[in-house]
């Protein structure tokens, strides 16, 4: 019991408020159908929808032992909310990737245990909106990278902050 106590006053409110965020902003479940991307996750449920996006990709780094990490590039052909309580977690505010496309886009990481899913994604997303697909590109190492901490802004019961 001392030892959680420690930990606590080790990392404080702050962290455990990260901490608490990044359990409840990680995806536990995705899928895809006619209507778009859909994320599940402990802040509700949400759509990336088909026809607000510009175009799809999917970027892979290596990392220094060689191990390949993917993501699914979301690019929506206007504004996003980068407030939203499911989807937030997802943006990212990068150079476009292709001429005419805006910087912010969502990221969905395909690795860790969501590695086994990415060519099952792909191949719906390929299925769904070909129009939209983009390719695959070699990014740098570490390119998943976070989410748009500098655009966000905590929504608590109804408020923005």
């Amino acid at each position: 019991m001392g030892l959680v106590a420690l930990l606590f006053a080790t990392i404080g409110y702050s962290g455990f408020k990260l901490i608490r965020s990044a359990l409840a902003l990680r995806p536990q479940a995705v899928s895809i159908d006619d209507t778009g991307l859909w994320l599940r996750n402990g802040a509700g449920q949400n759509v990336i929808r088909w026809d607000i996006l510009a175009g799809v990709a999917v970027h892979w780094s290596e990392t220094d032992q060689g191990v390949r990490q993917y993501s699914i590039e979301l690019c929506p052909g206007g504004p996003i909310d980068r407030d939203d309580p499911v989807l937030w977690g997802l943006v990212r505010d990068e150079e476009p990737i292709h001429p005419g496309l805006p910087r912010l886009r969502y990221r969905f990481a395909t690795t860790g245990e969501y590695a086994r899913y990415r060519e099952p994604l792909v191949e719906a997303i390929r299925k769904y909106v070909p129009h939209l697909w983009l390719g695959e590109t070699q990014r740098e190492p570490g390119h998943c990278g976070s989410p748009d901490h500098e655009g966000h802004r905590e929504r608590t019961a109804g408020t923005v902050r």
